[in-house]
């Protein structure tokens, strides 16, 4: 591990920005129409749900990696082969979220640039700051949390301002029955973004109060959760339901739609900015425990050499990931879910869960012979 701690605040900025990150660019849960905030909110209690597993593995073992504790649960060849999975899926949804920004990046701001340079100019600047360590990882994101929360304040009293949310598109709520609610929210959304929390077992043991850790946990998951509803029911109150799920960047569709006193207009900017501040932490935070996870597993010193090589490997996988957005949306929505979160983020923690529960009740009861 890096010798570097993080305070309980930083933690919280650090899981808001990730949450928030590229789940600002889509139509989150946008198949469930008007209900579509709604089924945000119970997703992020299936997130609760999820962030209780990852807390359990956390107190059995809080000095250590994911990627260390791993090992000692399933034993040193099964958990090296485990955590080098974990590996791999970090570096993948890396490359996924680089592939999200750098296509965005392009069809809004600049089409002339090929997908390889805005990639690569992207991910050097994530390997830069990968490189400087959790600390400055941290405090760059208290710096982006303030500028985040400025933007997001002023953009809503313009949305206010320009008299363009319209309740009635919100109406009706329960157009699909609870059932479905319940269905979408604890399958496609839990994973993306909630599930994602995962990443995070990375840098618990950084904490300096790791007591605060189930509460701050808590709270970036809640925070970052009524801010995507809160978002998404204004996408729907002032786009409607069809424009808000059929294009492609609601929030974008949003932004230009602003007009204020007959000149305040085209603020494409805010979307631009906080395209950036969310794509920048959620792939550093990716980037950062690809990297140290690889240092853990394969025993290497010093971490930083390997920022370079992993971001090369992130850059070109996030080239190679679909031959166009749409089978990278296609592939995101329908493949990913069901055949790469489901069994990092759900079936592989509940099995470490029930294996050390098991294994530490054993040492528990050995202990107790050995003293009487």
């Amino acid at each position: 591990m890096e010798k570097a701690k993080i305070s309980g605040y930083q933690l919280f900025v650090l899981i808001f920005l990730f949450e928030m990150g590229s789940a600002l660019l889509v139509p989150l849960a946008g198949e469930a129409k008007q209900a579509a905030w709604l089924v945000i909110l119970i997703a992020m209690i299936g997130g609760f749900l999820l962030f209780f597993i990852y807390y359990g593995l956390f107190q059995y073992y809080p000095d250590k990696l994911l990627t260390e504790f791993i090992r000692l649960i399933l034993g040193n060849f099964l958990g090296r082969i485990v955590a080098f999975l974990y590996i791999l899926y970090f570096i993948y949804l890396s490359a996924r979220v680089l592939r999200d920004f750098g296509d965005t990046l392009l069809t809004f701001a600049y089409p002339h640039i090929p997908l390889f340079v805005a990639n690569a100019v992207f991910i050097l600047v994530v390997v830069y700051t990968v490189r400087k360590g959790i600390e400055v990882l941290a405090r760059t994101g208290e710096l982006f949390f303030v500028l985040e929360n400025l933007l997001l304040m002023t953009f809503m009293l313009l949305i206010i301002a320009s008299g363009m949310i319209h309740l009635n598109n919100l109406k009706p709520i329960f157009e699909i029955s609870g059932t479905e609610m319940l269905k979408m929210g604890f399958t496609k959304t839990v994973f993306f973004p909630f599930g994602e929390v995962i990443v995070f077992l990375m840098i618990f043991p950084y904490m300096k109060e790791p007591q605060r850790l189930k509460k701050i946990g808590m709270a970036g998951l809640a925070t970052s959760g009524i801010f995507l509803s809160v978002i998404m029911a204004v996408n729907i109150a002032v786009l409607g339901v069809d424009l808000t799920t059929r294009s492609q960047y609601p929030l974008l569709s949003l932004i230009q739609s602003i007009e204020v006193a007959g000149f305040l207009e085209r603020l494409d900017v805010y979307f631009l900015f906080l395209l950036m501040i969310g794509g920048f932490i959620k792939i550093c935070v990716f980037t950062y425990v690809a990297v140290s996870g690889t240092a853990n597993v394969f025993n290497v010193k010093q971490p930083s050499r390997l920022a370079y090589p992993v971001g090369m490997i992130i850059l070109l996988i996030s080239i190679i990931i679909a031959s166009s957005y749409t089978e990278h949306i296609y592939e995101g929505l329908g493949a990913v879910p069901n055949y790469i979160h489901l069994p990092f983020q759900v079936i592989i923690p509940l099995l470490l869960l029930i294996i050390a529960f098991f294994k530490n009740r054993k040492k528990g009861k050995q202990s107790t012979k050995i003293s009487s």
